[in-house]
């Protein structure tokens, strides 16, 4: 379950040390373009170290490596994909061969340190014209791929337009991402809602990144965590219509019945889905039927 996931500087051993406790569900914890050219090396070693010795309990690790433009990237790879990272999340991807050139030289690295093929998972990042053009195609590029990931400033940039916190400019990416990683069968997250003082507007746009179909959205300040878990957690009511969802398909079942309905609406096979989806996540967040049902 990925919710929320929080940028944690890899430079910065005082912020990551805290990363477990800080209430995401996944940190990344970036090489790029939180460290300075000058400090890339440390802080691949701080990271490694980090993640080697820390675990950083169930709060899944994820790592943002430099883009393979730069000559930063395969070192970053030699240092983290030792130490088992859930996750690497390639920048800046533009095309399906930036996915297979990292998913090639993990492979390698895999190979060499006898673990199995695909232990790390990718996440791309997409933050280009041409990377939002081409999301299915990276999304379904390797099968590492776990999801993508869209990145609003990088990309308003590449379109030559303002970033706003209401977020117009970046709907047409928003949708297309949504739709490209759906249709590839993986999960899609959305960029960060970046004003740290704002704590009505994070969740105005968790609430719109939601009602567009995003699995989870990032954050870039603690302090946005526990508005996109709230977001994107099931309210008690959902809980419990999916459970009585299920429980009017095992009902109807049992008295042979084609058609099943609850209250006044036919259940159809997405329906269930949802309600299956629901359930999975309340057992996972230690949520249960209420007592009233």
């Amino acid at each position: 379950m990925r919710r929320s996931m929080l940028f944690l500087p890899g430079n910065t051993p005082n912020i990551i040390v805290n990363g477990e406790i800080l209430g995401a569900d996944a940190v990344i914890l970036d090489l790029e373009d939180a460290v300075a050219p000058t400090e890339k090396d440390s802080a691949r070693i701080l990271v490694r170290n980090a993640i080697g010795r820390m675990g950083f309990g169930k709060c899944e690790v994820i790592v943002r490596i430099n883009s393979i433009d730069t000559p930063f990237w395969k070192k970053d790879l030699d240092e983290i994909i030792p130490v088992r990272p859930s996750l690497i999340m390639p920048p800046k991807t533009g095309c399906a061969e930036d996915v297979r050139a990292v998913d090639a030289y993990i492979t390698e690295l895999e190979a060499k340190l006898g673990m199995e093929k695909n232990s790390v998972r990718l996440i791309p990042l997409i933050e280009t014209a041409l990377g939002v053009e081409n999301a299915f195609e990276i999304a379904r590029a390797s099968g590492r791929v776990a999801a993508i990931f869209l990145g609003g400033e990088d990309l308003t940039a590449d379109l030559h337009c303002k970033r706003t916190k209401e977020g117009n400019e970046i709907n047409y990416a928003r949708c297309r991402m949504v739709c490209a990683a759906r249709a590839a069968g993986v999960e899609v997250y959305d960029t960060p809602f970046t004003d740290v003082n704002d704590d009505e507007g994070i969740y105005v746009d968790a609430q719109y990144a939601k009602s567009l179909g995003f699995t989870g959205k990032s954050a870039i300040s603690p302090r946005h965590v526990q508005a996109i878990n709230e977001v994107f957690s099931p309210t008690q009511a959902d809980v419990d219509y999916a459970y009585e969802v299920m429980e009017a398909i095992r009902i109807g079942k049992e008295q042979g019945k084609g058609a099943v309905a609850l209250r006044g609406k036919m259940i159809d096979a997405p329906i269930v889905a949802r309600a299956q989806q629901t359930i999975a996540m309340a057992e996972e967040l230690g949520m249960g039927r209420s007592e009233a049902q």
